[in-house]
């Protein structure tokens, strides 16, 4: 490690082999946590490149434990977090209601580094056990519509390394490989973002990907629509400026999305606003994330038949439902 922080600290970046060679041995454990601290901080003081991140994430997906859902379609919803906003977990509850609305969910999330409670922590909260064990995720996606894919359990390296994310406390380059490395290899994807540099980052990648997708950034520094101003929107076949008013009706406040000081305030929000028993705001701001997902992943005329299905998923109680029958499997 020590010839790689030297190169790193000559302000130089590392080709794509080379990133991935060096991830793969952080996946091995072959550096003790002082250096893994050092190399992480190298990138809290530059940006990542474009090459390094592929090659972490070759190394993350090549060393990964894959998720095969039997031809399954699905969708993830998902964001870099890192924001800094503490919002309540706008992106998991999205897909309990994109799963009420029929479709296929294969959510992968972690614990909050940077923020109080991360989608593993509100998910652990309600009653789901984290698992690997691929008959047992089919069952969830088949009985449920969901299912959970914890990632250290999937990723040897995020394992290793969340221990020092947790310490430091705040934003690093693990953040941008969550949502590129779902080891079921989602059909479609929702990408909240926290900077226009790292949509063009997302936009280029996913484009070489091949996959469909939809990159959301919040023009206030959300990494989600947050209906608190405008959100720029990058697809497949190209790119937006989006106003509260199209995707939600109307603005909200920062403060009516705050996600509470504990994970068990986060737990207990979270299955008000599911239950349909949260603030207008709440409602209207998980159902805008839903309908730009359930959009993304077609088989709507517009935005607005979208959205039209995630109000139905959460007025009727299926995206509840789903959340039931995902714990009751466990």
């Amino acid at each position: 490690m020590k010839k790689i922080l030297q190169f790193l600290f000559e302000h130089k970046a590392l080709p794509r082999e080379q990133a991935k060679d060096v991830l793969t041995r952080i996946a091995r454990g072959e550096f003790n946590d002082s250096e893994l601290a050092a190399f992480i901080t190298v990138y809290l003081m530059r940006s990542v490149t474009i090459e390094e991140l592929q090659g972490f994430r070759d190394a993350l997906l090549e060393l990964c434990i894959r998720v095969e859902l039997e031809g399954q379609e699905t969708i993830d919803i998902v964001g870099t977090g890192g924001d800094g906003k503490n919002t309540f977990n706008i992106s998991t509850l999205s897909c309990f209601i994109v799963a009420g609305a029929g479709r296929k969910v294969a959510k992968h999330g972690n614990y909050g580094a940077s923020t109080i409670s991360g989608a593993s922590n509100v998910m652990e909260q309600l009653g789901y056990k984290h698992k690997n064990e691929p008959g047992r995720l089919r069952k969830e996606i088949d009985e449920a519509g969901i299912c959970f894919l914890h990632a250290p359990l999937f990723h040897p390296a995020l394992k290793t390394v969340g221990p020092i994310r947790k310490a430091l406390g705040i934003r690093t380059f693990f953040n941008m490989l969550g949502p590129m490395v779902n080891p079921a290899f989602p059909a479609t994807q929702l990408v909240g973002v926290y900077n226009l540099e790292m949509a063009r980052i997302y936009n280029y990648l996913l484009q070489q990907a091949g996959q469909r997708f939809t990159i959301i950034h919040g023009l206030d520094g959300y990494d989600e629509i947050s209906l608190t101003g405008d959100t720029k929107v990058i697809t497949n076949t190209g790119e937006r400026i989006a106003t509260p008013e199209e995707l939600g009706k109307r603005m909200v406040n920062a403060t009516d999305i705050y996600g509470g000081n504990t994970v068990e305030e986060a737990a207990k929000l979270f299955v008000r606003i599911l239950k349909g028993e949260g603030s207008w705001a709440q409602s209207a701001v998980v159902l805008a994330n839903s309908a730009m997902a359930l959009y993304s992943a077609g088989g709507y005329a517009g935005y607005d038949d979208a959205y039209t299905a995630a109000v139905e998923s959460l007025e009727s109680g299926r995206a509840y439902g789903a959340l039931e029958k995902l714990i009751a499997l466990q």
